[in-house]
């Protein structure tokens, strides 16, 4: 490794929405040339809720899989009031459920069906902690009474704490954190407490949204914070600490879907976001931590073996697409038509 390049075990990708469909077809091949495996997502419309319809979707990734490239979906379950232990661990067992995903009702896109009282899902988490199964949590509260740039603290405070202190052995992958409190919190933590950090929430803070005009490519959830929480994952992620590790949270929306009144939440980021993360590291002095974050601390987490191939990255400058094309209309990047640093290569 020098300062202009970076050798590392091939990454995973904790936290992938694939879509279906259309979008599926287009936006399969940004996360499969990078990444090994992925966690994908199970917010479609219906939800992934059953062993037979992640083992359909599994199917239709499959399917979309561009020949040559070698990735690995790992498909999940949608988590509801209603859910059913025994369903649960079926998928499990059987390697169809890697883990398990908690919506708040009404947090995020396809979240409508998602859990409305934590409580009500404690004998499905408890098979779980059981089992040493994940559950992987969208971090937000849903009350409106609530400030949206207070939601993840206050999850924290109010779900999150109580169930480690009711379940401790259960394994929790908050994701895609974005406050300083997240990330102290998961630091502080037992060991069966991990995060996952964006690629965008690295780079931007909320001023982005409103640069210059409303930039409605720039709205996600959770929604970006003030440049002091942006300062505090930047440090947790290239710190070492094995508890924090890479999911993009890629969510791609077509432009007319963003752009629209009361438009979509999502940052569609796979197109550049290994090459994003490495940019990071090599700008806080880290490319030593790389491998770890990108590559070893979700392995470990998840109980699975790391990649045993090999990728370099370079600092070799290119732009991002400024569209990409889609038979359900265009999407538009992270970062459309800039240049980024660092490069994949072949």
């Amino acid at each position: 490794m020098s300062s202009d390049t970076v050798t590392l075990r091939r990454p995973d990708d904790w936290h992938v929405h694939l879509r279906d469909g259309a979008l599926l077809q287009a936006v399969l091949p940004f996360t499969a040339r990078a990444f090994a495996r992925a966690i994908i997502m199970p917010n479609l419309v219906p939800p992934v809720t059953s062993v037979a319809a992640a083992e359909a979707y599994r199917g239709r990734i499959l399917a979309a899989l561009p020949p040559g490239l070698d990735f690995t979906p790992l498909t999940t379950a949608y988590l509801t009031d209603d859910s059913d232990p025994a369903e649960i661990e079926r998928g499990f067992r059987a390697g169809i459920f890697a883990a398990v995903k908690l919506y708040p009702a009404h947090a995020t896109t396809n979240s409508a069906q998602g859990v409305t009282d934590i409580a009500r899902t404690y004998r499905v988490l408890e098979r779980m902690a059981a089992l040493g199964m994940p559950l992987l949590v969208h971090g937000e509260v849903t009350d409106p009474d609530i400030d949206v740039f207070d939601r993840e603290a206050v999850f924290i405070e109010r779900v999150l704490a109580p169930l480690i202190r009711r379940l401790p052995q259960l394994k929790i992958v908050l994701e895609h954190i974005t406050t300083k409190e997240a990330a102290d919190f998961v630091a502080a933590a037992g060991e069966t407490l991990a995060a996952t950090v964006t690629a965008h929430h690295l780079l931007i803070n909320r001023n982005a949204l409103f640069a210059g005009g409303l930039r409605p490519h720039m709205y996600c959830l959770p929604v970006a914070k003030r440049e002091t929480h942006r300062l505090a994952l930047r440090r947790a992620a290239t710190s070492g600490n094995a508890k924090f590790f890479l999911g993009t949270d890629t969510a791609p929306h077509p432009i007319a879907d963003k752009e629209r009144d009361c438009g979509c939440a999502g940052i569609f980021a796979a197109p550049a976001a290994l090459e994003i993360y490495a940019q990071v590291f090599a700008e806080e002095k880290a490319l030593d931590r790389f491998e770890a974050f990108a590559s070893l601390n979700g392995p470990r987490f998840y109980g699975m073996p790391a990649n045993e191939r090999r990728i370099t990255l370079a600092r070799r400058p290119w732009r991002v697409p400024a569209t990409v094309p889609t038979a359900a209309g265009p999407l538009r990047p992270f970062l459309a038509g800039e240049e980024i640093a660092w490069r994949l290569l072949p």
